[in-house]
């Protein structure tokens, strides 16, 4: 049985003996054994490979294939106990016609046998000389095989959750790849056994087909082609291995090795569903395509087996963030695009020339900060024109005022102090409060009279109040209703909070010294409301994720519960896995709990907030990415 859809596949590149399928039956069963002994269960093998590819007029010698037929009788029999589905390439004849073939095989049977639908026949190569076509086979079509009577034409296979379609080679390479279509029809796998020789710059071709055909079809695809021992006689074969899911490279090979290689990558298949239901384009594009109601021959296997402990993927801990330095700047600096000509079209289309933020030294409010400062850039308006308004309350420490002070006055802005702190005693005075209990409403009290503040000073001086909460605080509700919650523009409502800080990094490494130096502490400082008094030396006791937990969990919660509806034992599982070492089974659980609870008791809030710039691929928008009742209950998440 798969893991929570996760299917461990192979692609495999033996060395090859030209013309000698006993030889090359050895070297595959040898690799296909070791695959199995790793908890592969879908190994694939290049095209041609029980003949090599490059037999040239040898393939009408009867010789050459019947070899190929008694050898894949011979792997048949020493995988009969082996649940792995392997597809393994070879010259079928039907009639008096030879088909460039894959056979799909499994448990010492072949469930089908699918032929190469494009044969090239230009430049280095010469297919049509010994081969057909599949697309000239009857439908329906049965042969005999190796002993069996084998199904041949185009199909899917179903193992489990996992829907395999086969490719060869040059049906990656046309216009509209049978893999396509395939995928259209049903399969979430595409395996392509291939024999692609090298020339200069040809590689990062092939990849980029290969991640484009995934990313496109939303599929996983292994790519394995013939590689060394093939002929050299005009060209060269590297034994080429990729594994790719959705327009991603799980695993690829080291080119040109002498005793053959093989990659192994997990794909996901239940992510790769996910993903295709969300896009409604998928299924219009195959109604369109005739093939939401064609049903193509599905042959019936039996899912692989798959141990917990022959799971080798990595998930990456901090999904929104990219994996390279390099990759991250781009990055920021498209998202700090996004975010600033967002506002700068607010601002042009209102005809409004300022606008107001409240400034805690935060981080949330120091990246809101900077948006407008490149807001008004855009608009050549000058930075005064930002009215920065830091409002000390009972929680406001030292650093985080003088870093507000500091950052205000490096980028331009035109300054504005009001203490709250006399105007929340009276409002707690007027209904009551105790001003020394410290509850949800003296914290609230605070958050809110700075909101009033705001909005009436937007008001007074004819600008948007800019807001400053972010994606993360939108999913657990971390914010005050009709409070922080509330602004006439958000900037950062999509962005997680891991982000944010990678964000203001960025602007950081690009700004004048004096700005950068006042950013790098604010990055250094705690995460925190500072609605609760500090500790006795002055600093912050209210500490944000020693209340609601590490943001980088609940970011990884967030971003796998969105994008692809992981239910909670497969969330639990991703985030030990990604986080190992650092986060405990009963940690991961306490903060798992804590995630769904908030998020579905915060729906109330999300369902009336400001117009915000989406930035990324996870979005809480009400008009836009996430549509949810805000009395939903969350059993169903808690099992």
């Amino acid at each position: 049985m798969s893991v929570y859809g996760i299917y461990k596949t192979a692609a495999l590149s033996p060395r090859v003996t030209v013309a000698s399928p006993e030889k090359n039956a050895d070297t595959a069963l040898a690799m296909l054994h070791e695959a199995a002994a790793k908890g592969v269960g879908l190994a694939v093998l290049p095209e041609l490979h029980l003949s090599a590819y490059t037999c040239a007029d040898l393939f009408h010698q009867d010789a050459l294939i019947h070899g190929c037929e008694k050898a894949l009788a011979r792997m048949l029999a020493e995988t009969e106990k082996l649940s792995m589905v392997w597809v393994c390439g070879l010259p079928v004849r039907v009639g008096c016609a030879l088909y460039n073939c894959a056979a799909v095989c499994q448990y010492g049977k072949i469930l089908g046998v699918v032929p190469k639908t494009y044969l090239p026949n230009y430049q280095e190569y010469y297919e049509k000389r010994w081969f057909a076509s599949g697309c000239t086979l009857p439908e329906g079509l049965t042969v005999r095989l190796a002993g069996q009577d084998v199904p041949m034409g185009s199909m899917l296979f179903r193992f489990g959750e996992m829907v395999l379609g086969i490719e060869l080679c040059e049906d990656v390479w046309v216009p509209v790849p049978p893999g396509s279509l395939l995928c259209l029809a049903g399969a979430n796998v595409i395996a392509n056994l291939s024999a692609s020789n090298e020339l200069v710059a040809k590689n990062d071709y092939r990849r980029s087909l290969v991640e484009r055909q995934s990313g496109g079809c939303i599929a996983g695809y292994i790519y394995a082609s013939a590689g060394v021992g093939e002929s050299t006689t005009d060209m060269v074969f590297s034994g080429a291995c990729t594994i790719a899911e959705n327009g991603g490279i799980l695993a690829e090979n080291k080119r040109f090795e002498e005793q053959g290689s093989m990659i192994t990558g997990c794909i996901d298949v239940q992510k790769l569903m996910a993903e295709r239901r969300k896009n409604g384009s998928f299924h219009d594009n195959a109604v369109q395509m005739g093939l939401a109601v064609k049903q193509l021959p599905v042959i019936i296997g039996e899912e692989p087996e798959l141990k917990e402990s022959d799971i080798d993927r990595k998930w990456n801990p901090t999904p929104f963030i990219p994996d390279t330095a390099e990759t991250m700047e781009i990055r920021c600096r498209e998202i700090f695009s996004i975010q600033s000509c967002g506002l700068a079209k607010r601002l042009s289309h209102t005809g409004l020339k300022k606008t107001v933020i409240g400034i805690s030294g935060g981080l949330d409010s120091t990246l809101a900060l900077l948006v407008a400062a490149e807001a008004m850039k855009r608009l050549n308006l000058p930075a005064e024109n930002i009215l920065a308004v830091t409002m000390p309350g009972f929680g406001t420490t030292d650093r985080t005022y003088h870093n507000a002070l500091e950052l205000i006055a490096s980028l331009g802005a035109t300054l504005m102090e009001v203490d709250i702190r006399l105007a929340c005693i009276q409002h707690m005075k007027d209904i009551g409060q105790d001003p020394s209990v410290h509850d949800i409403t003296y914290e609230n009290t605070q958050a809110r009279q700075r909101t009033y503040i705001l909005m009436d000073l937007a008001n007074k001086n004819g600008g948007i109040l800019v807001g400053t909460g972010d994606l993360s605080e939108l999913a657990m509700g971390w914010c005050t209703y009709n409070g922080d919650h509330m602004s006439m523009y958000g900037v950062n409502a999509s962005v997680p909070k891991t982000l944010v800080r990678h964000l203001v990094g960025y602007v950081a490494s690009v700004s004048d010294e004096r700005t950068k130096t006042v950013l790098e502490d604010v990055l250094d400082t705690p995460v925190s409301p500072e609605l609760l008094p500090p500790d006795a030396n002055g600093e912050i006791k209210q500490k944000t994720e020693d209340t609601i937990g590490p943001y980088e969990l609940h970011d990884f919660f967030l971003y796998h519960f969105m994008r692809f509806g992981c239910e909670r034992e497969k969330l639990r599982f991703l985030a030990l896995r990604a986080f190992k070492g650092r986060y405990d089974e009963a940690t991961v659980d306490k903060w798992l709990a804590a995630f769904y609870r908030r998020f579905f008791i915060s729906q109330f809030k999300r369902s009336c907030v400001p117009d915000s710039p989406k930035v990324g691929s996870v979005s809480l928008s009400p008009r836009g990415d996430w549509r949810m009742p805000s009395d939903a209950d969350r059993s169903a998440w808690e099992i």
